[in-house]
């Protein structure tokens, strides 16, 4: 990824934040937050959001959750700036900080973080082990790491749909399935790792949004980005739909828990 050319500029952020809301850089909104979630206790916790985008998640899990602090990290600066301004606006700045760093370790010292979150931001990085070993560094023992991300059936090449869906979005997107995650997570000492494909739900949410990008939204985005931009994401999302509906394409959430003495105790009994 180019330091110098962002993938997610100003007129990326407007198209994507039309599309899917105010603060949000992936789909299904609040309740697909809620959802990924929902088992995990966020009391008095310290939160790392990786991959924060603009922030509109940072902020949201700032109101939703009992947090003690959450930091926002990513590696693109006009997101970075898009959330500084954001959370300045909501007076948000005493529990919520955005940090930008570079591709690579996280710019965190170990055990910082007693929750790693991530939404749809993870596909950006090809190394799963690398960035697992990071996410298990900066955890404390028996921490948490929930996440949604975009994630491929299989391991091997790709099928011709999927490489055509690819050069449509062209981002710098490293696919894995989920036994690459699951296994890298369990290899940098996560024990209770799941998985749970959710093809399904954006299968038929991902027509809904094609189909508002021809119609009703068309006119008022065009507006926004242009028409150039909206064009190329309507090509972009009838090359998604054929992926989803073969199931290569398969958003995913994911949960473990790095491993405690506790967990060691178990296992030498």
């Amino acid at each position: 990824m180019s330091q110098n050319e962002p993938e997610y500029d100003d007129l990326s952020i407007r198209f994507l934040e039309a599309l899917w809301g105010d603060g949000f850089l992936s789909p299904g909104g609040p309740d697909e937050v809620r959802r990924v979630i929902a088992d995990v206790d966020f009391s008095d916790k310290m939160v790392l959001d990786i991959g924060c985008g603009s922030g509109g998640i940072t902020l949201f899990l700032a109101r939703e959750t009992p947090l003690k602090h959450i930091t926002g990290f990513d590696i693109e600066e006009p997101v970075i700036a898009a959330a500084r301004n954001r959370s300045a606006r909501e007076g948000a700045q005493e529990r919520v900080a955005f940090v930008k760093g570079q591709p690579g370790p996280l710019p965190f010292t170990d055990a910082s973080f007693d929750i790693v979150f991530s939404k749809d931001a993870l596909i950006h990085v090809a190394d799963k082990e690398a960035l697992f070993g990071e996410i298990s560094r900066v955890l404390t023992p028996g921490g948490i790491f929930v996440a949604s991300d975009w994630l491929t059936s299989h391991d091997g090449p790709p099928s011709d749909a999927m490489t055509a869906y690819l050069a449509a979005e062209g981002l710098s997107f490293g696919m894995a399935s989920p036994s690459r995650y699951e296994a890298a997570l369990r290899k940098s000492g996560f024990v209770d790792v799941r998985s749970r494909n959710r093809n399904h739900w954006y299968r038929d949410q991902a027509r809904v949004e094609l189909e508002r990008l021809k119609g009703p939204l068309y006119e008022k985005v065009a507006a926004e980005v242009g028409e150039e931009l909206v064009r190329k994401n309507i090509k972009t999302w009838t090359a998604m739909i054929k992926v989803l509906d073969s199931g290569e394409h398969c958003p995913t959430h994911l949960y473990a828990r790095l491993s405690d003495v506790s967990d060691t105790k178990g296992t030498q009994a």
